[in-house]
């Protein structure tokens, strides 16, 4: 399954991704007519602060199983098969708030349903822009995102590169810290994978 994942140590804050990412749902899917919508367009990944202060994009995991689709009381919250994209259904969606509470990561909010008038509050999430995908583009966040912070990956191949990368920063790690202070090589190897997992 192809999804967006994060490299937080890459974000600079910017926010181009939450901007592309209204910009993409919004009925205009231009900035300069965005801009003049009411309500206006919302993000759908959300740029907070990570464990040590720095920017993260926060958005949907698309989770197997996804614990806000489980919750659903309505079945609002469906998968999409072909993406494997959890979705919601504006239709069915009562507003109950068990997805909001059943999320770990804290993506799911509130949001104006810009199809209905009056606007109807719905539950929003990402969608890994399912329509885009469908259309062969990727998703509006990752084509933003200039340094490379977010990517449109099969997310196991995602974890082959980072567990490689972490197995080679180590090895270096070990050589050169065991030469000076071999005793201390597996304290230090500990340290060095604890920070690169974070």
């Amino acid at each position: 399954m192809k999804t967006v994942v994060v490299r937080p140590e890459r974000c600079v804050g910017c926010r181009q991704c939450t901007l592309a990412c209204a910009v993409a749902h919004s009925s205009a899917q231009t900035l300069a007519e965005a801009i003049s919508l009411e309500p206006s367009p919302v993000a759908r990944i959300h740029l907070g602060a990570g464990p040590a202060g720095e920017a993260f994009p926060n958005r949907c995991r698309h989770c197997d199983p996804a614990p806000c689709q489980i919750a659903c009381l309505t079945g609002a919250l469906h998968r999409h098969e072909p993406t494997a994209s959890v979705l919601v259904d504006g239709e069915r969606c009562i507003r109950c708030a068990a997805c909001i509470m059943a999320c770990p990561f804290g993506v799911i909010r509130f949001q104006p349903d810009p199809n209905r008038q009056p606007p109807r509050w719905i539950a929003e999430k990402c969608d890994n822009c399912v329509g885009r995908q469908q259309l062969g583009l990727i998703p509006a966040c990752v084509e933003a995102c200039k340094v490379g912070a977010l990517l449109f990956s099969e997310i196991e191949q995602v974890m082959r590169d980072k567990t490689a990368e972490m197995a080679r920063r180590s090895a270096l790690g070990i050589h050169s810290h065991a030469e000076d202070q071999p005793d201390t090589w597996q304290q230090h190897l500990t340290l060095r994978m604890m920070s690169q997992s974070l």
